[in-house]
């Protein structure tokens, strides 16, 4: 789903506010695991057909519900919209361009593998994958042997991730986007800035956290602030397909995606490597650190080797 969406992206929004877009559509994805789970847990308690059967009866309906609204809303480009106006169709044109809209060219996909400025990318996203996912998946495991916190509380805790990513996204985009508007700061300059600042203040939240211990209250707003600073290099890392090629940025995020879903299938393993090999306190301390050497390494090819310049095979 997520190439298509960044394919729709890229001719239905205009390219100085593509960053907002991004982020606002990256973070429903987060608002719809935190409601999705909650509206799980109410339903298993109080719902029809026995309780746990009655999630999948509402999820199933909603998403019917939902592809019933793509299907008859949605179209993959303003041209082929039966319902657009004539203003609207002007200002996609205008903002876009007409040869955008209407081209469908071949995926040059030897120069696609072989761009720097792409693999820079995947790579940082690969990063910002490992250190989000590691965190998300393993955080209940963190939150009850570390932490030492009853099921509950984990429970509870667990939507803490979620909710900070969905807050720094669409803060992040605007922002991106504020500081691109003048003209003065080049994408390239804003992509790389902002990307390298999440991923900073990601580290600068993870070496501290090893040393936390059993401090429950410190983990957790650090872990809410460490998610959040994940959420501001997803606004890149998820942003950038569009600044490289539009017309092709569906297969692209399709090609990064698929390389940074690598470090979320590491990031269990490595934990289970490390943590549930050592004392609790020592085990997380070394994954804490490795995240935060990890997250680095992709600040660091993103800055050298990323780029926001449409690239010239776009074309």
């Amino acid at each position: 789903m997520r190439p298509a969406i960044q394919a729709l992206i890229a001719r239905w929004s205009a390219p100085q506010f593509r960053s907002v877009v991004v982020g606002a559509i990256s973070a429903g994805f987060n608002i719809g695991i935190v409601v999705g789970n909650l509206l799980a847990g109410i339903l298993c308690d109080y719902g029809f057909a026995g309780g746990w059967p009655s999630v999948f009866y509402v999820f199933g309906m909603v998403g019917c519900v939902w592809f019933v609204c793509w299907c008859f809303l949605c179209y993959s480009s303003p041209y082929t919209h039966p319902r657009i106006s004539k203003v609207e169709l002007e200002y996609f044109e205008t903002m876009i361009g007409a040869e955008d809209l209407a081209r469908h060219p071949p995926t040059p996909w030897r120069k696609i593998l072989t761009s720097v400025p792409v693999w820079a990318l995947a790579i940082a996203y690969l990063a910002s994958n490992y250190q989000c996912y590691t965190i998300v998946t393993c955080l209940p495991l963190y939150m009850h042997d570390a932490l030492g916190m009853n099921m509950t509380s984990v429970g509870v805790f667990s939507a803490l991730p979620f909710l900070a990513t969905a807050t720094a996204l669409p803060i992040s985009g605007v922002v991106a986007d504020w500081l691109r508007s003048s003209g003065k700061l080049s994408t390239s300059f804003v992509r790389k800035a902002v990307c390298v600042s999440g991923f900073i203040l990601a580290d600068c939240c993870l070496i501290p956290l090893g040393f936390m211990g059993c401090n429950r209250v410190p983990a957790i707003v650090t872990i809410f602030l460490l998610q959040f600073c994940q959420g501001v290099v997803f606004s890149t890392v998820e942003c950038n397909q569009l600044d490289l090629a539009p017309v092709h940025a569906g297969n692209l995020l399709g090609l990064t995606y698929t390389v940074a879903n690598l470090g979320s299938i590491a990031g269990p393993f490595v934990v289970g490597a490390m943590a549930l090999q050592q004392s609790a306190g020592l085990g997380w301390q070394m994954v804490f650190f490795l995240l935060s050497g990890v997250g680095t390494f992709g600040a660091v090819v993103f800055v050298i080797f990323g780029s926001g310049r449409r690239q010239n095979w776009a074309d």
